[in-house]
């Protein structure tokens, strides 16, 4: 049992760690799917086709999805305090120099070295999860967690859409560098790995079971060991699908698709994105808890994959829809596609706790991955099926390859849900 002091220690180190690696996550978040709001005023400034925009914008994900197993092996032994500090410098000068690039070429290695420095954050915070809160609450606090990364998104939405108004993206970016430089020395000072640097005991010794033991081999041991795992595969198609397409069409494609397709205009649409967003936070945080609730895993994950497909239909064949219709669409897609976060909890689950950050890293792939793949095919479908020139407005017609290729991407995942082992809501390796 813990004293008074140490129980008020225990909580303040705990949401201290929360927050300020959280913070860091809001900005990766705001990165990814920044360039929605801004992809007029990138083509305009960088003279950019489609493909072009998309390769830029996917820039972010390439880095990222080559970090993901890098990044779990490095909090696995460094831990994720340095790992996010160091991490939130790289994203901080990518950010500045990519508000300040006169170039393409410019803007494309600033959106490398932000994708470099945030692709960090999120397997850092699943690894302070596990150490800061009860194994049986960990996929209710990754639905917070990307409840919180989704202010973030919604930020990269309306709201960034209106500050242009009134600002240049240019600036935005140049302030959003700053802030991530601040993050990284806030973390370096204030946040513990977990409770054991600070004295105390840990979640577990505190619930009555023993410590998760700690692995003692090399890191390259550790990741044969999770790679090896038949188990931990499934879910990183899982992410590839379902996480790719949710990505690269909020990410990127959304804004264009409803602008040309519906003739919205870019502040419409950017509520139809943040509506998508707000969902998926939302979705995420109720299917986690639900999971947790009701002990299981793969039932939530099939359902929500299945009616996340099911919403593409109506935007394949671009279906005549009412504002309150197109509202609603993007507010359902957005509940139901985060089932894939419970992989995460899944591909922990499989694994030993001691590689929960490589694990949960291998699965987490998938999703950058995929985008990183989607984004620049769905600009090369789009331009390969207008006919017309430069001068020419896009039409519903040259974006319809593209839904088609988003949407077979979340087939794919909807499949892989049903390789998932179920772990009912507990480690498998552990008696």
């Amino acid at each position: 049992m813990l004293n008074l002091h140490q129980s008020k220690q225990l909580l303040r180190l705990r949401w201290m760690a929360f927050v300020i690696v959280g913070l860091a996550y809001v900005l990766s978040y705001f990165h990814r799917f920044s360039p929605a709001a801004i992809s007029g005023d990138l083509q305009q400034t960088f003279h950019a086709s489609g493909a072009e925009l998309g390769g830029l914008a996917a820039t972010y994900f390439y880095v990222y999805m080559v970090m993901q197993i890098p990044t779990g092996i490095l909090v696995d032994t460094l831990g994720p305090r340095r790992v996010v500090a160091i991490g939130g410098v790289i994203g901080g000068l990518g950010a500045l120099l990519f508000g300040m690039a006169d170039t393409l070429a410019a803007a494309s290695v600033g959106r490398l070295l932000v994708g470099l420095g945030v692709s960090v954050t999120f397997i850092s915070l699943l690894k302070l999860n596990a150490a800061w809160f009860h194994d049986r609450h960990f996929a209710t606090m990754t639905g917070v967690t990307i409840v919180l990364g989704n202010v973030g998104s919604l930020l990269a939405a309306a709201p960034l859409a209106w500050a242009l108004y009134f600002i240049s993206w240019r600036s935005v970016f140049v302030a959003v560098g700053a802030f991530s430089l601040l993050l990284a020395v806030l973390t370096w000072f204030l946040v513990r790995n977990n409770p054991g640097e600070a004295g105390l005991p840990s979640l577990r010794e505190l619930d009555g079971k023993l410590a998760h033991q700690r692995y003692e081999g090399h890191w390259y041991d550790g990741l044969k060991v999770v790679l090896k795992n038949r188990a931990t595969w499934p879910g990183l198609w899982v992410n590839m699908g379902l996480a790719g397409s949710l990505f690269a069409f909020a990410g990127l494609w959304a804004v264009p698709f409803l602008r040309d397709a519906y003739g919205m205009d870019r502040a419409e649409a950017t509520r139809h994105t943040t509506l998508l967003l707000a969902g998926y936070a939302i979705g995420a945080f109720f299917i986690g808890m639900l999971s947790d609730r009701i002990g299981r895993r793969k039932p939530v994950m099939i359902a929500g994959a299945l009616a996340y497909c099911l919403c593409w239909l109506p935007l394949l064949f671009g279906v005549a829809m009412s504002d309150f219709a197109s509202y609603t669409l993007f507010l359902v897609m957005g509940l139901c596609a985060p089932s894939f976060t419970l992989s995460w909890s899944c591909a922990k689950e499989v694994n030993p706790h001691a590689l929960s950050g490589m694990a949960t890293s291998v699965v987490n792939t998938g999703a950058f991955f995929g985008t990183a793949i989607m984004q620049p095919l769905v600009g090369w479908a789009v331009d390969h099926a207008h006919s017309g020139g430069s001068a020419t407005p896009l039409i519903l017609a040259d974006y319809h390859g593209g839904i088609a290729i988003l949407m077979g991407f979340s087939l794919m995942g909807l499949v892989a849900t049903l390789f998932i082992r179920e772990t009912y809501c507990r480690y498998l390796t552990v008696d």
